[in-house]
Order: C-alpha cells, then structure tokens, then sequence
C-alpha cells in the first residue's frame, strides 16, 4: 500500500466488512457540521465495545477511510493471524500496547519498531499526524458500560497541544455496548448510531489539562443527550 492506495485484496476485504459492520449495526452516521478535507482530524469516541473502531471507518467515506488510522490495543490485534491482517492491511491501525515496558509495536503501515511503552503511544500516533493523516482514539482508555463516558486520560490534550492544526471532531456512539457487550464473543444485531459533532477548539496556553478534558468530554456528553 502506497500514498493510501489500497491492495486490491484489501478493497475487497474493506467493501466486505463495511457491509458486514452495517448489516449488524444498522449504523446510522449523521454529521452535524462540515469538516475541513484539507486538515488532518484527531476523531474520538466514547468505548464500549471492540466495533467501536470498525463503526466508526465504517462511517467515513471511502476515499477518506486510508488515510484515517485507528488507535487500538496491541494485545487484543495480535491474538491471531487474521486479527494482524486486518489491522495492519485494512485498517492500518496504531497498535498499543498495554502492558510491556518494550515491546514491538505496530507503525500502522505493517512495519514494527521497539521502545518503551510511555514514548511508544505519542510517538507513533504523533507519526500519522506528521504524514497529514488522522486518527481514530478513544480517551476514556478502556471500555466502559455505555451508559456514561468515563474521565478522559492526558493523550487527548498532549496531542492537541502538540497538534493545534489538527481538528479534534467528538463522536458519540449509541448502542455498540448492546451489539458486542463487554466480556461477550455472541454479537446481536442492534440499530447503533454514530454522531459526528462540531470540530471543537484545540487547547490553547491559558487552558490546563483538566480543564481541556473536560471540555472535550463535555462536546461528547452533549452529543449524547442532544
């Protein structure tokens, strides 16, 4: 894959499973304002199920969808083969790991490098940005119920500090904690919805981190009960 081409084995692969995220999400994208196409996007989501990540690429145009890296924990992606392939080959992901100190870590273009976890994290979502590309994270770091967003962890606000051009977009996802609950491996089909907000405002010198926080959480909590 060069300069966001797709293989022609992974367009396939792609095609395959956007139908299938649909088909057992229903998944009903709406937009709520126009996002700049010549900016790169840091897109974050509340977390509650592993097809977070996928409804969310899922909802992106096709054209968009190469250039648009989720972040995901290594552990669970490199379980087994086909969790690697679609990692590194479809979705390109950058790959954390959760609880190594050094570990090989995927790039998100099916190369590895090794360094401590706490740089690791950054370092490599911060390479994406660099290239123009963006990001799919979810700040609360873990999944939660689905009922309520957890506290935000700092990764949000280092990368919009370091990254004042890229627009932070909120999406609230409804019901994916119902298709794929936590702890289950039976998947039920459920209508889920995915909200795109309003770019909000990166962090700026006046701002502390726990401030920048919770007004990040606060533009998903109003997607929600909007």
């Amino acid at each position: 894959m060069k300069n966001g081409k797709l293989s022609f084995d992974a367009k396939i692969i792609s095609s395959v499973l956007v139908s299938i995220c649909r088909f057992l999400t229903g998944i009903r994208a709406k937009q709520i304002s126009p996002i700049e196409k010549d900016k790169p996007c840091i897109y974050y989501a509340n977390h509650s199920s592993h097809l977070d990540g996928l409804v969310i690429w899922s909802s992106l145009a096709p054209h968009i969808r190469p250039f648009v890296h989720p972040v995901a924990a290594e552990d669970y992606w490199n379980k087994n083969r086909l969790r690697r392939y679609l990692s590194r080959r479809i979705f390109r992901a950058v790959l954390i790991p959760r609880h190594a100190n050094k570990t090989n870590v995927s790039e998100g273009n099916g190369e590895t490098t090794t360094a401590p976890q706490k740089v690791n994290a950054l370092t490599l979502m911060q390479a994406v940005l660099d290239k123009g590309e963006s990001l799919i994270i979810f700040p609360e770091g873990t999944r939660g119920n689905g009922e309520s967003i957890q506290d935000f962890k700092a990764g949000l606000w280092h990368l919009s500090r370091n990254n004042p051009q890229a627009q932070l977009v909120p999406i609230y996802l409804e019901n994916l904690n119902r298709v794929l609950p936590k702890g289950s491996r039976l998947v039920v089909p459920i209508i889920c919805s995915a909200t795109f907000g309003p770019p909000i405002e990166p962090t700026h010198e006046n701002e502390d981190k726990t401030e920048f926080l919770l007004r990040a959480k606060s533009a998903l909590e109003e997607l929600h009960h909007g």
